[in-house]
């Protein structure tokens, strides 16, 4: 395993309170994937799994910024997922499946956490190969 990139994020979430007022539909549009966007809109508290997401994708932006041409990827390449367990996990799109692609086997481990004022995510990228023993 090589740990090639590292990032964090935190999304304040009065933030993500105020841009899903202000912008609402767009902003959940141009942000969200659809699966995203029903979650989000499924919670209680929307504007804290979407501050979430947020910092998510910017985690995972920056830990990607270790590799070559990586400074195009965007809001929509990258698409927080919920595993069977209920783990986070990433599903890379367009420009990041690509680089991702090009640098070689990959793996992305993502940590998420929430108060009722801030968002925070934490992302690991790995570059194989991988030992499968």
């Amino acid at each position: 395993m090589a740990m090639t990139g590292i990032g964090i994020d935190l999304v304040d979430i009065a933030r993500a309170e105020r841009i899903l007022a202000r912008h609402g539909e767009r902003a959940l549009r141009r942000l969200l994937f659809p699966a995203e966007r029903s979650y989000v809109e499924g919670m209680a508290v929307p504007a804290r799994h979407f501050a979430v997401r947020l910092a998510a994708k910017e985690a995972v932006y920056k830990a990607f910024q270790s590799l070559p041409d990586a400074a195009g990827i965007g809001w929509r390449d990258i698409e927080v997922t919920r595993e069977p367990a209920g783990r986070p996990g990433i599903c890379l799109h367009g420009r990041a499946l690509e680089v991702a692609e090009t640098a070689g086997p990959y793996r992305i481990h993502l940590s998420l956490t929430h108060t009722e004022h801030s968002a925070g995510a934490v992302a690991l990228l790995e570059v194989g190969p991988f030992n499968t023993e």
